[in-house]
């Protein structure tokens, strides 16, 4: 934008205010202690803002706003536009979040899930006793999902390898840390119960995961390709 003089970080604000209520001097003054901007000062030592600052912060609340990205991920994004090497495609979105986390609601019992799964029912109580599978309800009568009967039937392939159950917590281990991580990116707007917040927070919780899904299948992929050129 066009600035004929440089702004006082008040008339900044005010410059903002209507697209973005909650600016405010410390939220600006934060900014640049984190490195994201780096208004001039006077010869009184008072920050000057120009034209390229101020679309920064814009774009810097924009992001926060819109994307929910947390400040080391928007400087990274600034600090790759600084060096001409913004991307050239946006990535390839996976399914919405309404599929992604679509559910029939049907539940099971115990001989039903091990039945559906096809495998003896002492597997589903191992996998019970060490975690992988929480099921609802209380202990005399549990009920199970269709996420349970996924995992029931993802480690019946591996326990028929020779894996123990015991073995799998390291796979749970994995997506418990994995679900950590994507769930800083949503933070903000899970602590909001609002719909519209909700919705959001899920787009972003299915994107990440299947992006986490699609780079642990290449990496994988890559390593065990690896071990049969050895």
């Amino acid at each position: 934008m066009t600035v004929r003089r440089p702004l006082t970080i008040g008339e900044v604000i005010n410059l903002l205010k209507d697209e973005f209520p909650d600016a405010t001097v410390s939220k600006i003054r934060f900014l640049e202690t984190q490195g994201l901007i780096h208004p001039g000062r006077s010869s009184s030592g008072y920050r000057e803002f120009k034209g390229d600052d101020i679309e920064r912060i814009r774009y810097i609340l924009r992001q926060q706003r819109d994307h929910f990205l947390p400040l080391k991920v928007i400087k990274s994004k600034l600090t790759a536009w600084e060096r001409g090497e913004e991307p050239t495609l946006a990535p390839v979105e996976g399914a919405p979040a309404e599929a992604y986390f679509a559910s029939s609601g049907v539940l099971m019992t115990r001989d039903e899930l091990a039945r559906t799964a096809g495998i003896h029912i002492d597997l589903v109580d191992q996998l019970v006793g060490e975690g992988l599978i929480r099921p609802r309800g209380d202990a005399e009568t549990p009920e199970f999902t269709e996420d349970d009967l996924a995992i029931a039937r993802g480690a019946h392939k591996l326990v028929s390898r020779g894996f123990e159950v015991r073995h799998l917590r390291s796979v749970q281990l994995g997506a418990n840390r994995e679900a950590d991580l994507i769930r800083q990116l949503a933070g903000p707007l899970l602590r909001h119960r609002n719909p519209s917040s909700r919705r959001q927070a899920a787009e972003i919780l299915a994107d990440a995961a299947q992006g986490v899904r699609e780079l642990q299948d290449a990496l994988l992929r890559d390593q065990l390709r690896r071990l049969l050129e050895t």
